[in-house]
């Protein structure tokens, strides 16, 4: 009998070989049905065959190149980066340009480059969001299929006008839940969110639940020009990579849960989600290219390292600021811990 399993589903498969190695297979499933194998070879010391699979974590960094990398940015690269590396996991880079209007020119590469100066050393290609649109549609369509998205044509200030939850957004009020009103055209595509509860246990924060119609209303995945939105290409990349463990920003906590629905609506995996403290300038602003945020440089890297494991809590010694960039990776890997950062959602960067 033939087994099915729904787009996203991750099947681990561990194999003995001779040479002290387990290879793990990552049988990722396909929009189009198709598997996709992603082969990990674990080098075994002294290993037991269900820490393979306990340990091993799938984590990704994903910048969007509308400008030069900041510390705040350092901030969420290292802490993934270590999260899925000190559980002898991969770690890839995907570049979340699928909002080609903030692209900058050059930008993505000074990404890459300056992630090569940090010793942040990813799996596989790069994967790239603009490449993609393909994907992205199957994934629309699947949910056009089963009635999740409707039509709306309200433009951004009449949704602003129309009621503010108190939180710096807007509430969608549903307008166009049961069909455009007469003269208006389609805008936009939204997923309905109608008594939808979303809960989940973060690593750091802890239990979030979010009422989603009454939080943040019914948010778009697609809009007229027929562009998509961050929230459905990011999971449906996630689950493409096989990504396990999402370790990223505390300012991206609140749009989990829409990204969870998402996931249910499409029979993906929901991965582990770990929100880190986001870095605040003296003014308490979320350091940002808007908010003028210094640019990293290649310049000192281990100390801009010590800088954000500090920052992450981990008291790194003072020598290793002073180290190459390979020394510092050492010490951290070593001394990782996720939780020194647990229940901090900002802090003030160095």
């Amino acid at each position: 009998m033939a087994l099915a399993f729904p787009f996203g589903t991750i099947c681990l498969c561990l194999r003995w070989e001779q040479d002290r190695r387990f290879i793990q297979d990552f049988w990722v499933v396909c929009l189009d049905g198709s598997l996709a194998c992603h082969k990990v070879i674990v080098n075994v010391v002294s290993y037991r065959l269900a820490d393979a699979a306990f340990h091993f974590s799938r984590g990704r960094f994903a910048p969007t190149p509308s400008g030069p990398l900041h510390f705040g940015s350092l901030v969420a690269a290292v802490s993934s980066f270590l999260h899925a590396r000190s559980r002898g996991g991969e770690w890839f880079v995907r570049l979340e340009d699928v909002d080609r209007s903030r692209v900058v020119p050059g930008a993505a590469d000074a990404i890459l480059r300056l992630l090569e100066d940090y010793g942040l050393e990813w799996d596989g290609p790069v994967m790239v969001q603009s490449e993609r649109g393909d994907v992205y549609r199957a994934a629309l369509d699947a949910l056009i299929a089963t009635g999740a998205v409707y039509s709306c044509g309200c433009s951004r200030k009449e949704i602003a006008d129309s009621h503010y939850n108190g939180r710096r957004e807007s509430v969608y009020p549903g307008t166009c839940r049961e069909g455009l009103p007469p003269g208006r055209v389609s805008r936009s595509l939204r997923v309905r969110t109608a008594g939808v509860m979303v809960a989940f246990d973060d690593l750091l924060q802890g239990r979030i639940c979010q009422t989603l119609d009454a939080d943040v209303g019914d948010f778009v995945v697609s809009r007229s020009d027929q562009s998509f939105t961050y929230h459905l290409a990011m999971v449906v990349d996630d689950a493409a990579q096989g990504i396990t463990d999402v370790v990223r920003g505390a300012d991206l906590l609140g749009s989990t849960p829409r990204q969870i629905h998402l996931q249910r609506l499409l029979g993906l995996s929901t991965p582990t989600y770990a929100h880190v403290p986001v870095a605040v300038n003296a003014r308490g602003e979320k350091l940002s290219k808007q908010a003028h945020a210094e640019a990293l440089t290649g310049h000192r890297p281990a100390a801009m390292l010590w800088a954000a494991l500090q920052f992450l809590r981990q008291a790194p010694p003072d020598e290793i600021a002073r180290a190459d960039v390979a020394a510092v990776w050492q010490w951290a890997l070593a001394n990782w811990r996720l939780d020194a950062v647990a229940g901090i959602v900002t802090a003030t960067a160095p």
